[in-house]
């Protein structure tokens, strides 16, 4: 299975979060535009906001499928609450990509026709109770693109539609948003006609612990253990020691809620979205470490693609010159954090865009003075080494019990053969989706 995810991985592209926060994210109703030969093809435009999914969509035509139109999804409650909610929206593939909720029932489909203003209610109730702690529900979902499973505790989501429709999600970034003070989190998935994707995402923030379990028609099981139930807790310590220890801005990325309470924690990027002062000049001694390393020898980044590998170096105007493969000028500590903006903004080089997401991982996870070749002559053991280095990375996958999880938009990017640490699962021919949020009875499987 390792061998076939790096030659999928190799076949898809990755991308970054967006560059700023709305105060809410409203995801839009695409449009259905003619191609060349006059047929109707899907148009699904890039999600802005901040929560951009990191999904890898096969093309059908790389292997078939036994993907059928529907997909059990098993909601399990693992926290120690009764009053935990589940959500599933995403954009309807067989449905001129319409945005789609499922009703309470986890079964009845529901598509928000266009309001006439803003902040519009649901005409049906879209939240769906799990009962007591140990409790399941299944749903059943049809072919989603765009595809989030929510999860409350305490309180139900609110979710509104403006007109387009678009559907408007809760925010962790407007304090006026009915939602901020609610403790919530997601898993990200794609449902198409050639695979299920899934994967857990700490890239935006850290929330409820959620756990993947993915069955296929031949009964062969995949995991993603996710944090146990005190991992955020663990992980707020750990960002207050390296406070303590540095005197940078990590402990001011948790986040309490109103009765002081633990809530949630940002990512760094969230935060310097907030507050862009924070972490303003963290990475800029360690940025000029390694331009003036590679001022007098090349850097090869392996591209994992058809342009195989690529050698860069500082020339004299102090940019990181890859020929054909472009420029890169000394990234900022957001740029680094963001992995989409300054020399990470991607374009329209193909060679520039398979580069940018090996050459911003080696910079989050600080592996490029010790190594020249990208990423693979990295080791996973040498992965946050240096003092300066993403350490809400570090400490968010050191928490997880099977250390897996996007804690930056590229953290799938690994060496040839390498384990992935992005927490995902894939199945050309999945049955059951379980997906648990709680962390009680977390295991890595």
């Amino acid at each position: 299975m390792a061998g076939l995810k790096d030659r999928i991985r190799k076949l898809l592209g990755r991308k970054g979060t967006a560059a700023a926060p709305t105060n809410q994210k409203q995801v839009p109703n695409p449009s259905v535009s003619p191609s060349a030969d006059g047929a109707q093809q899907q148009s699904i435009p890039q999600l802005d906001g901040m929560f951009d999914s990191h999904q890898k969509v096969v093309n059908p035509q790389t292997r078939a499928a036994t993907v059928t139109g529907q997909l059990q999804v098993q909601l399990q409650n693992r926290t120690n609450s009764s009053t935990v909610y589940a959500y599933i929206t995403g954009q309807a593939i067989n449905h001129n990509n319409a945005i789609f909720l499922l009703q309470a029932d986890a079964k009845t489909p529901y598509y928000p026709p266009n309001p006439s203003s803003t902040g519009s209610k649901l005409a049906v109730n879209v939240s769906i109770p799990l009962g007591a702690p140990g409790n399941s529900v299944t749903a059943t979902i049809p072919q989603l693109a765009g595809g989030r499973i929510w999860f409350s505790i305490g309180a139900p989501l609110i979710f509104t539609v403006n007109p387009g429709p678009g559907l408007v999600e809760p925010s962790i970034f407007n304090p006026a948003d009915p939602n901020h003070n609610t403790n919530f989190g997601f898993a990200e998935f794609t449902f198409n006609s050639a695979q299920v994707f899934v994967n857990i995402s700490y890239v935006d923030f850290v929330g409820p612990p959620v756990s993947l379990t993915l069955l296929d028609t031949a009964g062969a099981t995949q995991h993603v253990s996710g944090l146990p139930a005190n991992g955020i807790q663990t992980i707020a310590n750990g960002l207050t020691a390296q406070t303590q220890k540095d005197g940078r801005r990590w402990s001011s990325l948790i986040v309490n809620d109103n009765a002081g309470k633990l809530l949630r924690i940002l990512s760094p990027n969230s935060g310097i979205l907030l507050n862009p002062t924070w972490f303003q000049t963290y990475y800029t001694d360690y940025v000029n470490q390694v331009y003036s390393q590679y001022s007098t020898r090349p850097l090869t980044v392996n591209t994992q693609a058809s342009f195989g590998n690529v050698n860069g170096q500082v020339g004299s105007l102090g940019n990181l010159n890859f020929g054909s493969g472009g420029l890169f000028a000394k990234p900022t500590s957001a740029d680094i954090f963001s992995c989409s903006t300054g020399p990470f903004a991607t374009g329209q080089n193909g060679e520039t865009n398979t580069i940018i997401p090996r050459l911003a991982a080696a910079f989050n996870r600080s592996t490029l003075l010790l190594t020249n070749t990208v990423p693979n002559g990295e080791k996973l053991a040498q992965y946050y080494t240096n003092p300066i280095t993403n350490h809400y990375a570090r400490i968010v996958h050191a928490a997880n019990l099977d250390g897996k999880g996007y804690a930056f938009p590229y953290d799938d990017v690994v060496p040839d053969g390498g384990a992935g640490q992005e927490g995902a699962l894939f199945s050309y021919s999945p049955t059951l989706l379980t997906v648990a949020v709680g962390g009680n009875g977390a295991f890595v499987g």
